[in-house]
């Protein structure tokens, strides 16, 4: 009778060190604040979605409200020739991304909420232009997520251009989590990819699959708000919203499936389940995952050694708690969490400048560059 009581403790340690693990793997907690400080470039923004580094070291950058700004010499410019923005609640002027030959072709791809359609409301699109002048000229849209919806959560949406010149983007599930993400026959919850073009490649994992959306690459997903290609393996990370915790980073997968709503690490935002699985046969697990969530925007690799402390890891900006998060890792697993700036306000983008140097947009404040103490 004495033997039971040691073998109930002896599997409630086990079990108390198996979650301590997967805590440890899966939600590394910050205990360090590394001090670094910043320096205002462009001030005076509202919600500085995204930006881009021109070939003359200016930048193009998006406000959500509607405006493209170019940024040269202290002085903005707005760029003129938009296409009409539905700027609603989440959605406006999104992301921005030049074409890697822009120096010669002057091309660049935008992610917007188009309220183009018969329906009422918006969704994302995809377009294609070429600067000329403070001028966008040649306006092509690649791709229109439907249906239009007045809904105002989860457009995504990040631009990311591979070694081929082909296009990835993201496009949330617009608040229809039980409808699109885990339906390839509808828009939203996505990843796409296109040919610079526009047109769908023909090996697309869906492509030759009736009724589907053929330029779908992989689905499952919530709310994608940060997408790089990993300067080493060339792998397309991605980081995604989750509801109230379960924030995530992926590794997108040719036509895999990453799981929301069916699995997940979150719950709904009043307290109650989404799911009682994490995980399921056919979907894909997070390489990391936060609890709480940090609401992630932006991502980049740092590759340069102008931040030895922070080289080979990935920076993410945090809209919940408005810092910049830098998460060093050991190939595709993160193995610690540091905090930068902290309470800087909300982190919305981060890029890397032509000169090496880190620069990040905060909302109602603007550009800034990271520098040392």
């Amino acid at each position: 009778m004495k033997t039971l009581p040691k073998l109930l403790l002896g599997l409630l340690a086990f079990s108390f060190l198996i979650a301590c693990g997967q805590k440890k793997q899966n939600d590394q907690q910050i205990d360090q604040v590394l001090t670094y400080d910043y320096e205002v470039v462009v001030k005076d923004l509202q919600i500085p979605w995204a930006f881009a580094f021109l070939p003359d070291n200016s930048m193009l950058i998006t406000e959500k409200d509607g405006r493209l700004i170019h940024f040269n010499d202290g002085n903005k410019q707005e760029i003129s020739g938009l296409p009409e923005i539905y700027n609603r609640g989440q959605g406006g002027l999104l992301d921005i991304a030049l074409h890697p030959n822009f120096s010669k072709n002057k091309r660049l791809y935008l992610t917007y909420a188009s309220p183009a359609g018969d329906d009422n409301g918006g969704n994302t699109a995809l377009m294609q232009a070429e600067l000329s002048d403070d001028q966008l000229i040649n306006q092509k849209v690649l791709y229109k997520a439907i249906p239009n919806t007045t809904a105002g959560q989860h457009f995504g949406s990040r631009i990311v251009i591979d070694k081929n010149n082909d296009i990835y983007f993201s496009i949330g599930e617009r608040g229809e989590r039980d409808v699109n993400p885990q339906d390839i026959k509808r828009d939203g919850g996505k990843i796409y990819r296109l040919h610079e073009n526009g047109e769908i490649p023909t090996d697309n994992p869906f492509y030759n699959q009736v009724d589907a959306k053929k330029a779908i690459y992989s689905y499952g997903h919530r709310n994608p708000q940060g997408m790089e290609i990993h300067p080493e393996t060339g792998e397309l990370w991605l980081h995604e919203h989750g509801p109230k915790g379960g924030d995530e980073i992926n590794i997108v997968k040719k036509g895999a499936n990453y799981g929301w709503p069916v699995i997940t690490y979150g719950e709904n935002y009043s307290g109650t389940s989404i799911t009682d699985i994490t995980e399921k046969e056919g979907m894909e697990q997070p390489i990391h995952y936060w609890t709480p969530s940090i609401a992630p925007s932006g991502m980049a690799f740092v590759t340069v050694d102008k931040y030895p402390e922070l080289k080979g890891g990935l920076l993410v900006g945090s809209l919940k708690f408005q810092y910049l998060e830098f998460l060093k890792l050991d190939g595709n697993k993160v193995v610690e969490r540091r905090k930068l700036l902290e309470d800087i306000g909300r982190v919305r983008s981060i890029n890397l400048s032509p000169k090496d140097e880190i620069y990040i947009g905060v909302e109602n404040l603007g550009i800034v560059k990271l520098v040392t103490k």
